[in-house]
């Protein structure tokens, strides 16, 4: 809607950009207190909310006399998608609790994918509808489609907590850690820190993807093949990667992926090829994927499950408040300071891949003794 909202607005791209800030900075802040009320309320009551904001935002939108009721909107679906995002982890983890990599590969698959899939059609249907008959439809859409299944949103019916998984994991914790139990950990900041510098790699490689190709001389459909690389891998590389991770290890997985996408990044200004970007691209999005996917799974295996969401959603900070300036933001800068410099950007932008590769690799479950109360999951 971006091109709609310019001409109808009459601002620029800086604009309607801003609406990305507001989604990320609602989302950094959200996903804590939706881990906490998550705990009191219950799953299927927050997935509720997230619908009712999903929909009710839409409906709104097409009534927007200017940007700034397009930034309520940002708004709202940073509501939404934190409602959303926390309990359908936590609940599909809580399910399959031997194949918690897998399931919260399918989740993130269908949670990136999506934006994917339909952004093409919402395209189309504006040669066939106006804006307003849009946001009509899809905001009655999300509407009753969320609150259709949000009561299907719940923890399994039991008494005792999902067994932790040693397979792979060296020194699971005997009982789950409370919030504040798990920020003093050194787990809790290496994962934290991963995600501030990978989350920044990654999603630096948006803009930077197609600025890059067009430096190389290549026209602007072409320069676009790059970012859909990127794009492609980092939706189908998340089910991938969970799954992955059930076998071989949070650790490994991850490591992997990050040192990958370190050497991309190293690689991509010294080689020529349009087929070479879009390989050394696609190892970027295989790591953004992975971040997603497996650190939900690490997570609670570092933490446990009780309090999963609200330190989970503390994590999420570093790449809702981090990762877009130290991403975007620095690179641009360095860009603007450099000359257009790409070799520096991507020099930087993969020092941090390698040192997330080191960060996480010592992200591992610190020792804990059992509660001596019994849990009660709801």
């Amino acid at each position: 809607m971006g091109a709609y909202w310019r001409e109808t607005f009459q601002v620029g791209s800086a604009a309607v950009g801003q609406t990305l800030f507001f989604v990320l900075a609602t989302l950094g802040v959200f996903m804590f207190f939706v881990g906490r009320w998550q705990e009191k309320f219950g799953p299927a009551q927050l997935a509720a909310i997230g619908a009712v904001f999903c929909g009710a935002g839409t409906l709104l939108l097409g009534y927007a006399s200017s940007i700034v009721y397009v930034y309520v909107w940002a708004f709202m679906m940073g509501v939404s998608s934190s409602c959303i995002y926390i309990p359908a982890l936590t609940v599909a983890q809580r399910w399959y609790p031997q194949k918690r990599g897998l399931v919260s590969g399918l989740v993130n698959l269908v949670f990136g994918l999506s934006a994917a899939l339909l952004s093409p059609i919402y395209a189309q249907l504006l040669n066939y509808l106006t804006y307003n008959q849009i946001t009509i439809i899809l905001g009655l859409i999300a509407l009753i489609c969320g609150l259709a299944v949000a009561p299907f949103v719940r923890f399994p019916e039991t008494t005792a907590p999902p067994e932790p998984e040693t397979s792979h994991t060296a020194g699971a914790p005997d009982g789950d850690l409370t919030v504040s139990e798990g920020l003093r950990t050194a787990a809790f900041w290496f994962l934290w820190l991963t995600w501030a510098f990978t989350g920044a790699a990654g999603i630096a490689m948006i803009p930077l993807s197609t600025s890059f190709g067009l430096s190389k001389g290549l026209s602007a459909g072409q320069a676009v093949m790059i970012l859909t690389a990127f794009n492609l891998t980092s939706g189908l590389s998340r089910l991938a990667s969970g799954y992955l991770s059930d076998i071989i290890g949070r650790n490994v997985t991850m490591s992997m992926a990050f040192l990958a996408a370190g050497c991309a990044y190293f690689l991509m200004p010294h080689l020529e090829g349009l087929a070479v970007w879009c390989l050394l691209a696609a190892a970027v999005g295989c790591a953004f994927g992975t971040l997603f996917s497996v650190s939900a799974p690490l997570a609670s295996d570092c933490f446990g499950l009780t309090h999963f969401g609200a330190i989970f959603g503390l994590v999420f900070t570093a790449y809702g408040f981090v990762s877009g300036p130290l991403g975007p933001w620095l690179s641009g800068v360095i860009l603007d300071a450099s000359g257009g410099n790409f070799k520096l950007v991507f020099c930087y932008l993969g020092s941090l891949c390698v040192i997330s590769t080191i960060f996480i690799w010592f992200t591992r479950p610190p020792a804990r003794a059992p509660h001596n109360s019994p849990l009660t999951i709801p």
